[in-house]
Formats: structure tokens, sequence, C-alpha cells
């Protein structure tokens, strides 16, 4: 099986199941020539009732922090930084990211598990409703 485009998750405030997924998915780009797309998610503050709490620039003042610190985390821990593309979500991260998966025909994402204990990762986590849904494989980078 080719892994031709690889969608790898993450979320900012984890940094070393962030980097051992970062590894696993070069390592499997190296080997298929793969593309990688880096994603991460902000909350979703277009709800009237989340809104009214935050100025009227949050959101792309948000999704513009965050893409700078994707950008920064690719230059820092990628071989290859110009080959990795990056994307900033908004809304509930699995759904992002099974829906990215899907229009952009993503062949393999690579996520990293947030707990240590296996009846934690399976019961209600983000992972478990991308490995549910997802279009394509996944494999779950565990601590």
């Amino acid at each position: 099986m080719m892994f031709k485009q690889i969608l790898l998750p993450i979320d900012l405030e984890e940094n070393e199941l962030t980097e051992r997924a970062i590894m696993v998915a070069q390592d499997i780009a190296e080997r298929y020539e793969s593309n990688i797309t880096v994603v991460t998610v902000i909350p979703d503050f277009s709800m009237p009732v989340v809104a009214s709490y935050f100025p009227a620039d949050a959101v792309e003042r948000a999704r513009r922090d965050a893409c700078t610190e994707i950008e920064k985390l690719i230059k820092a821990r990628f071989r290859d930084p110009e080959a990795v593309r990056c994307d900033v979500g908004e809304g509930s991260p699995h759904k992002f990211i099974v829906d990215y998966a899907h229009d952009k025909k993503i062949d393999l994402i690579v996520m990293p598990s947030r707990g240590r204990d296996i009846s934690k990762i399976f019961l209600g986590s983000s992972t478990t409703h991308v490995v549910q849904r997802a279009p394509c494989s996944v494999l779950v980078i565990r601590p």
C-alpha cells in the first residue's frame, strides 16, 4: 500500500507525543515519497453565545497565532520543512480531521494518542473518533 498524502494532526500543547508522531510521519513519508500536511484545530468561536465574549477579530488572531506556531514547529522539527504543508481548522478536532482527510484524499493519518492507559484511549477521545470515522488508515502513536 502506498501512502502519498499523510495528515499529521497535532495539539500544540503536547510536545513529547507530537515529537514521536513527527518522527514516524517523516520516516513513512521518506519511504513512500509522500507529502505531509500538519494540521491543528482551534476552538469554534462562531456560535453566537461564544462569539459574544470575544472581540470580532478573535478567530482570525487565533488562527494566525496557531499557524505561526505550526510553522515554527515545522522549521524546527522536520528534516525538509519546505516540503511540509500546514493548515488550521476550527471546531471539533475529530470532525475537522475526518472531513479534511476525506476532502483532501489523505491516505494515512498519523496521530498521537493522549493517554497512557489503553482504556482511556478508546473511550471518547478525538483519536477514537478519528479511527472509527476516517476514510483512510490511521496510525496511532502511543506514549
